[in-house]
């Protein structure tokens, strides 16, 4: 047990300098002010309901223009699944319409919503009622994190985060619930992080977001069992999603952060392949396995204090 533990300490010391941004898709990646966010949700591109491909299943992903949300969009474009992609930006969107419609032959939709508003999750959810969606996978990806964190950040990004990370999960899921239901058996992916299983003094509100969306998910997964919803939580290591990230993670972990790293691309495969086999937590790439299972075994004091201390090295 002795070995196990001292492993866990050098695991925890290499990893704790991650920054955790590399986790979502690319609009997470910055302090968000109230003053520069949409005042309302809105959607630029709205299509009848008879412009709408009927020949197969729908998949819709919130945060599936870039990074990780886009791997996912096209491991399921690759499966045959026409889609439904969500994001605040229209170029982002109307980029990863294009390609995925051209190579994997598939429809795509885009709507255009900050996923933080409240309002967002029920506009999004009568346009697919409206249309009669035959919605079979709802992928919750949208976050926010990055280098800073709570004592670090405006009240208004914090709110945001909180928003972003868990609430438009929640509200995307209920709001849906009636579709998904009616097109059973579905599915339900919700990202999450290895953040989630641990509390991490230099990441303490993503890590503890990040940890409502594990929990969430794993009570999900009973509460829908009788509906036949099966309900995955992704909770990945590093990703290489922007080039800063590759320089970033190299700096400070070395090699044993390029050994733990998992491409965008493998990750949104690995996703999409285990939870369409009903896989609860996923964790893409060995050393994140192994890691992730060294995590949960040590008592939370120890893992405060480790990840505390690697902090304060910065």
């Amino acid at each position: 047990m002795k070995r196990i533990y001292l492993f866990a300490v050098i695991v925890f010391i290499f990893t704790s300098g991650r920054s955790q941004s590399s986790l979502q898709t690319g609009l997470a990646f910055h302090t968000v002010s109230s003053a520069n966010s949409f005042p309302v949700s809105f959607n630029i591109q709205d299509s009848n309901s008879n412009d709408l491909n009927r020949t197969g299943d729908y998949a819709l992903v919130a945060g599936g223009s870039k990074g990780i949300g886009y791997a996912i969009a096209e491991a399921l474009a690759r499966r045959g699944y026409n889609l439904i992609l969500i994001a605040r930006h229209l170029d982002s969107l109307n980029s990863a319409k294009n390609k995925l419609e051209y190579e994997y032959h598939v429809h795509v939709e885009v709507l255009v919503y900050d996923l933080s508003f409240d309002n967002a999750a029920t506009d999004i959810a009568k346009w697919c009622t409206d249309r009669n969606i035959p919605l079979k996978m709802l992928c919750n990806v949208a976050g926010f994190g990055g280098a800073k964190d709570y004592l670090s950040l405006p009240l208004d990004s914090l709110r945001y985060m909180i928003n972003l990370n868990v609430g438009s999960a929640m509200a995307l899921t209920l709001t849906l619930l009636p579709l998904l239901e009616k097109n059973a058996p579905s599915f339900i992916l919700n990202v999450g992080s290895m953040a989630g299983f641990a509390p991490i003094p230099v990441k303490n509100l993503y890590s503890a977001t990040k940890s409502a969306v594990v929990f969430f998910s794993y009570s999900l997964s009973y509460q829908l069992k009788e509906k036949n919803i099966s309900v995955s939580v992704l909770c990945p290591g590093p990703v290489f999603t922007k080039p800063e990230i590759v320089e970033d993670t190299k700096k400070k972990l070395g090699w044993f952060g390029s050994l733990m790293a998992v491409p965008p691309e493998k990750v949104g495969e690995i996703a999409v392949s285990e939870t369409l086999d009903h896989k609860m937590v996923i964790v893409p790439g060995t050393v994140s396995k192994i890691t992730a299972f060294l995590i949960r075994l040590l008592p939370r004091q120890m893992i405060v204090n480790i990840y505390g201390k690697a902090g304060d090295k910065k």
